[in-house]
């Protein structure tokens, strides 16, 4: 079972647990990766901006907040050659992993999640959201280019994550937001034009160092699950099955055998607006669907998000404990 929150959730479900969060772990039998993050060592930056120019800001929604870019390093340039001419790319130099081997020591019964890319979510914020999409069309050269750059700055940031803790890691992240509401983000002939030939590279790294290649992506993608099986993908979040084409039975029946399914407890009605009763019997569906002959973790479809019931969150876990030792 995984724990994804929002800040404002955890302190929320701690506060009614009245425990830290090393005891909620134990507590609601919890088996969350530790993240391993290399540490910036480059030049510096200034106040809330990173490597790649991009400036955050805190934005309230109201209960809580995200932080978002509020500038898009790239949006000013009309070509490859302007991009190439006007801005500077990091180097994977500007990061360090000596402190990982230390960070791990008295965390060895978690998992460890480290690396992978998600180059086209950073790609929006660099040329800002509509102008990312309009350049699949429009400008396919700068799209190639820059997705190129931000591929090879994944790929060697994770070798090296890798390298500094050979065969510990277990899960790397090849993610990509793929779908909406209703369907896919961009037709399935741009994915595999430009996402998934970067996206196979990395699988094939990942694998190769014994780790497990996890792809996240939202929506309503089951048209591309092939695809994502094709290039090595071996688990799927989050399986948000009120979508088409996401119900449960059929992506078990049509890719159980393939996948590993993580998440799946809807967190946009039955975790925010449900009650406990309506949680434990999603967690009790999802085991019979998603978990039948083994091959699914239980999580929220997304981060819980902190208008949820911290008593649907223990709902979520206690059932899910209870019900995992039926075999």
């Amino acid at each position: 079972m995984d724990y994804w929150a929002t800040p404002e959730t955890t302190r929320n479900l701690l506060a009614h647990l009245g425990c830290d969060f090393p005891t909620l772990l134990e507590r609601l039998h919890l088996d969350q990766p530790l993240r391993l993050e290399a540490r910036y060592v480059g030049p510096p930056l200034p106040d809330n901006t990173d490597a790649f120019g991009l400036r955050y800001e805190w934005v309230d929604h109201g209960t809580g907040a995200y932080k978002e870019a509020v500038n898009a390093s790239l949006a000013r340039f009309a070509s490859v050659a302007e991009i190439e001419a006007g801005y500077s790319w990091p180097s994977p130099d500007w990061w360090d992993y000596a402190h990982l081997p230390a960070l791990v020591q008295g965390q060895e019964h978690r998992p460890l999640r480290g690396g992978g890319s998600e180059p086209f979510l950073l790609y929006r914020k660099l040329r800002g959201e509509t102008q990312a999409y309009v350049d699949l069309v429009e400008h396919p050269d700068i799209v190639q280019h820059c997705l190129g750059r931000l591929f090879d700055l994944a790929y060697t940031h994770t070798l090296r994550l890798f390298e500094t803790l050979p065969g510990q890691v277990m899960i790397s992240f090849i993610a990509e937001d793929l779908g909406g509401q209703q369907g896919l983000l961009m037709s399935p002939a741009m994915i595999r034009q430009f996402l998934l030939p970067g996206m196979r590279r990395m699988v094939e790294l990942t694998r190769q160092h014994g780790s497990f290649a996890f792809c996240h992506s939202d929506g309503a993608i089951r048209a591309i699950v092939p695809d994502l099986i094709g290039i090595g993908i071996q688990a799927l979040n989050p399986i948000q099955w009120r979508l088409p084409g996401m119900d449960r039975a059929g992506l078990k029946r049509d890719f159980g055998e393939q996948l590993i399914f993580h998440g799946g407890v809807d967190n946009q009605q039955t975790l925010p607006f449900g009650s406990t009763a309506d949680v434990a019997r999603e967690v009790e569906e999802n085991y019979r669907t998603l978990g039948a002959g083994g091959g699914y973790i239980l999580a929220p479809c997304h981060y819980l998000q902190d208008v949820t019931p911290p008593e649907n969150i223990v709902a979520l876990y206690e059932t899910g404990y209870a019900l995992g030792w039926r075999g």
